[in-house]
């Protein structure tokens, strides 16, 4: 129904513009950032009677609420974190107009629709319902987290406002198409840079190409990739390296004394930036190369590993079930917060409205009854309905 309080919560959403810079100068602060979006949710948490705050990057910041269970549920209840990330990705040749909700065939159109005001959306309408029923049977911490879509910064800034604060499991709203994900991989990114000694090309043999030195290089890691794909995870494949930039040198008739490439390195879970960097680092001793190191790797996004047994999917599977979705976890390509918070402890599933498919196209779209599905069975989760 498009009148349903998750739909008229996901219009205002969507009209808010919350745009990741993604690093990029040419952003209009009209539109960049979480800011607008985070203050919006801070105010409504607090009309709802819940304690809010703003925290984190002042430039870039998330959004809290917790909402407590009183009374005689107060000593049986768990403590659910819901993350919902705040911010979109840029709006750059869109075909609709990205800050001005529309439903058109039950669907609601634009930016941020699916990915994922819809789960923000559904989860507050949530809340709302069993607040004002006098129902809530579990403790919720509800984030709205900024940059998600780019380097996380809100998630790190909520592990280190939650500190030591017990949470029981965690549930991120992502656009998972009514399915709980338990599994997806994680992203690193690696700078390895060359030196050589520059010469003229006229007399190549008194320089040292360390464009030469950064091929060879490749081809180490062309086979470190083969290596790679021997180790498989049953759900997610095998972890994988690619090159995707190089650069170097300045003119033709100069031998380059540096190069540098970037490699993006798709990790499983219990892999880490460490282990990453060592691997590659021992390729490269192998292949005779000492002129070429790992100058940064940095973990984006971290790999999700939540087994099947974890109390996340206990709690979940019977809220789906009494819908008739289907109950069996499973894997996605793309990367999540959920990752990121799994490596302190924080773990659980990845679980919203929407299909990714959708998300960052130019008609980006939320199938308006899965919003409201996914509202219902927040409310199963909130009042401890198993």
């Amino acid at each position: 129904m498009a009148d349903a309080p998750c739909i008229q919560h996901l219009k205002d959403y969507v009209a808010i513009p919350s745009v990741n810079p993604m690093g990029r100068s040419d952003m209009p602060d009209s539109i960049a950032g979480e800011r607008r979006l985070a203050e919006h949710l801070s105010q409504k948490f607090k009309a709802m009677g819940l304690d809010a705050q703003i925290f984190g990057n002042p430039e870039r910041p998330s959004v809290m609420a917790r909402a407590t269970a009183s009374g005689s549920a107060a000593a049986s209840a768990e403590t659910i974190l819901i993350a919902s990330h705040i911010d979109t990705v840029p709006i750059d040749n869109m075909e609709i107009e990205p800050f001005d909700p529309v439903i058109r065939d039950d669907r609601l159109y634009g930016r941020g629709s699916c990915d994922t005001k819809a789960g923000m959306a559904a989860v507050v309408a949530a809340l709302e319902r069993v607040l004002r029923n006098g129902t809530l049977r579990n403790n919720v911490i509800l984030v709205g987290e900024s940059d998600e879509e780019l380097g996380s910064i809100g998630a790190r800034d909520l592990i280190s406002e939650l500190g030591d604060e017990h949470v029981d499991w965690v549930l991120a709203t992502e656009p998972t198409g009514m399915r709980l994900i338990t599994r997806h991989k994680g992203i690193a990114i690696l700078k390895l840079v060359a030196t050589g000694s520059a010469g003229h090309s006229s007399a190549p043999e008194l320089g040292r190409n360390a464009i030469y030195s950064l091929g060879r290089a490749i081809g180490a890691l062309e086979g470190l990739n083969a290596t790679l794909a021997t180790r498989s995870d049953p759900q997610l494949g095998s972890a994988t390296l690619s090159v995707g930039v190089i650069g170097g040198g300045a003119a033709p008739n100069i031998i380059p004394d540096a190069a540098w490439l970037l490699s993006d390195r798709r990790l499983l879970p219990g892999e880490t930036a460490e282990s990453v960097r060592a691997e590659i680092e021992q390729a490269l001793r192998e292949g005779g190369i000492d002129d070429v190191r790992v100058e940064n790797c940095s973990v984006e996004k971290d790999a999700l590993g939540t087994p099947d047994d974890h109390i996340s999917v206990h709690r979940c599977r019977p809220a789906l079930a009494a819908r008739g979705l289907p109950t069996e976890t499973g894997s996605v390509a793309f990367g999540t917060d959920a990752g990121v918070l799994e490596q302190v402890g924080l773990r659980g599933l990845v679980f919203g409205p929407g299909s990714i498919d959708r998300a960052h196209t130019a008609r980006e779209y939320v199938e308006v009854d899965q919003v409201e599905t996914a509202a219902e069975i927040y409310v199963d989760l909130f009042e401890a309905i198993r």
